[in-house]
């Protein structure tokens, strides 16, 4: 009942007939590409997340630091 290998070469064929064959090599292409852009953008919105969580750390521990000053001007 499942899919068998002649749906398979007959759902090809008329892919190859609607679209040609020298048209597939570059939608395929178009796909990698797209696929690399993705990964591409994926990375580059990763580094971004990172470098606001170090600058978020940063902040906060000047503002320890910050804090500690004035608690010990206090104190005094």
């Amino acid at each position: 009942m499942g899919i068998s290998i002649w749906q398979i070469v007959l759902v090809l064929v008329i892919i190859v007939i609607l679209f040609g064959a020298g048209k597939i090599p570059r939608v395929m292409g178009d796909i990698a590409k797209g696929i690399k852009s993705f990964k591409a953008g994926m990375k580059e919105g990763e580094n971004e997340e990172i470098e606001t969580e170090a600058e978020t750390i940063d902040d906060t521990k000047t503002k320890e630091t910050k804090a500690k000053r004035t608690s010990k001007k206090s104190k005094k």
